[in-house]
């Protein structure tokens, strides 16, 4: 008997590997748009992997130069060979997406390639805004059935929420590749310094500017959330982004905002499913 993997398209099982919480979510929007959600997500994934896969600035360019060209080639009609490029151009003709929004995803990626931290906390969350904010757009966009006027401020707030999270969650990973994307103003006012995150070890003044953080992803999940409501039953996918995203943030305050805590970095199958199904039954 074949197994779900054997049953995924490529953007599905590359989605169910690197990033199981859209492919969660993913599960519950209707099988006729599924697919769409995966190739947005893989769109995603690829473009923002570019700086984990090469060894200058200059290479990440190229990269990132060669999905400009294939987005370019498929808004004109002409499709690459590629299993994220077919897939993702029947979405965007069936669901008519807006090319500007796939536009924002890549720009941003430049950012990445410059191996500094944001300035301050506006230019984090401006970085948050577009590294998210355009990919909920699009998955919305997907989803809904009928126009709403409550989606576009439904996806700012989700996508910038959602995005300040995994800012926080990321702070191990980026530092083993000796990156950071915290404030740097904040960094400095908590006495913090790039050598004591690459330690790898628990730093109160770190904790302190993780909290901030996560209390401003708070602030934007509560505002997403109080929008969910009035959003199509279609969108339910989205409004389960918000209920993982809300778990996630409870995990790193329960953490005390250390970020080193195996409770933060551990997948919990079970306390995932539990979070679904609160969402739901209406309870998250």
């Amino acid at each position: 008997m074949p197994g779900i993997d054997d049953r995924l398209t490529p953007c599905g099982r590359l989605i169910r590997q690197y990033d199981s919480d859209r492919y969660l979510t993913a599960l519950f929007a209707s099988p006729d748009r599924r697919e769409a959600l995966f190739a947005l997500a893989a769109f995603n994934l690829e473009i923002a992997k570019t700086r984990e896969v090469v060894t200058e600035p200059l290479l990440g360019q190229i990269r990132l130069q060669w999905w400009r060209d294939a987005l370019d080639e498929m808004f004109r009609g002409e499709v690459r060979r590629h299993e994220v490029m077919m897939p993702l151009a029947k979405a965007v003709e069936r669901h008519r997406l807006d090319r500007r929004q796939f536009e924002r995803l890549l720009v941003v990626r430049e950012f990445d390639l410059e191996d500094r931290p944001p300035a301050d906390f506006a230019a984090l969350e401006a970085y948050a805004v577009e590294t998210s904010v355009p990919l909920v757009l699009l998955a919305y966009a997907v989803l809904a059935t009928e126009p709403s006027s409550d989606g576009e401020g439904f996806a700012n707030a989700l996508g910038t929420a959602t995005a300040l999270t995994g800012i926080a969650r990321a702070v191990p990973f980026h530092a083993r590749q000796r990156r950071l994307y915290l404030p740097a103003d904040l960094m400095a006012e908590a006495d913090v310094a790039g050598a004591d995150v690459f330690a790898l070890r628990p730093h109160d003044g770190l904790a302190r500017v993780v909290a901030s953080v996560c209390e401003a992803a708070g602030r934007h999940l509560e505002t997403a959330r109080q929008i969910a409501g009035s959003l199509q039953r279609s969108a339910t996918p989205l409004r389960l982004q918000a209920a993982l995203t809300a778990g996630h943030l409870k995990v790193l305050r329960r953490a005390g905002y250390n970020v080193f805590a195996p409770a933060v970095q551990r997948t919990r199958p079970l306390r995932i499913a539990g979070l679904l199904w609160r969402a739901l039954l209406g309870r998250s």
